[in-house]
């Protein structure tokens, strides 16, 4: 069974096009989850056209934010492999099936990050993958002093999910601590599988402006985190 989470949130423009987008690589036993964060666009009436649908599990956020709306999401998964989505971007058609047949390859892998391509709202490229702009790689250190794990490229099994719930406070960003937990168990996926769209609503930084002094303090407490985490 998989599910995939998703935190929504004034989500109106780009909503329909990404659930339209992964609602066809789902089995029925497999599971939608919604969690909305209190919307005041049209958001919970795009929502409502998927109820009917079994595979569609539609909750009311924390209302705490983008991680804890995530964190409310993940929760309530049943699935043996979860998958991230953001509210703006869009699945292609075979992001589910790669995604499972990399993880059916490499049992001992706790999570899989698929590279994506860049847009702009319209869809247009800005960066042709993610994985070579960012230079993205695997590793507990490396990424601590620069995460390059991104929730809308990652999907984990659930025996991750049972460690990093719940998470901790302070936390930088919901996707950097899972990646982070499943430590040197992350195996990348050097294809490209969303289309992730850059606009000016972002939920997330592509760029962070965060100053110095924050970003040390989220480490020293991330560090923290992992130390408590993994001793328990």
């Amino acid at each position: 069974m998989i599910s995939v989470c998703m935190a929504t949130f004034n989500g109106e423009r780009y909503l329909k096009e990404q659930i339209d987008s992964i609602l066809p690589q789902l089995h029925e036993d497999d599971e939608l989850i919604i969690s909305d964060d209190g919307s005041t666009d049209e958001t919970l009436m795009i929502l409502k056209q998927y109820e009917t649908d079994p595979r569609v599990r539609i909750l009311t956020g924390p209302k705490r934010g983008l991680i804890k709306n995530f964190e409310h999401a993940l929760s309530m998964a049943k699935g043996d492999i979860i998958f991230l989505s953001d509210q703006d971007d869009i699945w292609l058609p075979n992001k589910v099936a790669r995604v499972i047949a990399t993880f059916n390859a490499h049992p001992k892998c706790l999570a899989v990050l698929s590279d994506l391509q860049i847009t702009t709202e319209d869809l247009k490229t800005i960066e042709p993958s993610f994985f070579a702009a960012k230079k993205v790689k695997v590793g507990i250190i490396r990424n601590i002093i620069r995460n390059t794990y991104i929730g809308a490229g990652l999907a984990f099994r659930k025996e991750l999910l049972k460690q990093a719930l719940p998470f901790p406070d302070k936390l930088p960003m919901h996707d950097m601590w899972l990646g982070l937990l499943a430590g040197g168990q992350v195996l990348l996926l050097p294809e490209v599988l969303t289309l992730y769209r850059r606009h000016g609503d972002n939920a997330s930084e592509l760029e962070t402006t965060t100053s110095f002094t924050q970003k040390l303090r989220w480490r020293l407490d991330l560090i923290g985190a992992l130390i408590r985490r993994r001793t328990v």
